[in-house]
């Protein structure tokens, strides 16, 4: 299945787009969808950093199932404060 994924900030800026349609199969999970997209973007974040995915306005486990017409967003991590 095609599904659109948002980029934010960083990822925006590394993807060199806002969105992009990521192919995946039927019942994917959240961690497969992460590791096609760095797959396809692979300075989008080092592989040690974990990309943080929010699916429908909210934050994903790797281990979520993924369908078909799910607003998929990828959060860069924020640091800042004291």
């Amino acid at each position: 299945m095609e599904l659109s994924v948002r980029f934010f900030a960083l990822y925006r800026e590394r993807a060199g787009c806002s969105v992009a349609s990521v192919a995946v199969p039927e019942g994917a999970t959240v961690a497969e969808l992460v590791a096609s997209v760095r797959a396809l973007y692979p300075r989008l974040a080092p592989p040690d950093v974990q990309i943080v995915v929010a699916v429908n306005e909210e934050y994903a486990d790797p281990e979520t199932s993924l369908h078909a017409n799910d607003e998929i967003c990828l959060i860069p991590p924020v640091s800042g404060g004291d």
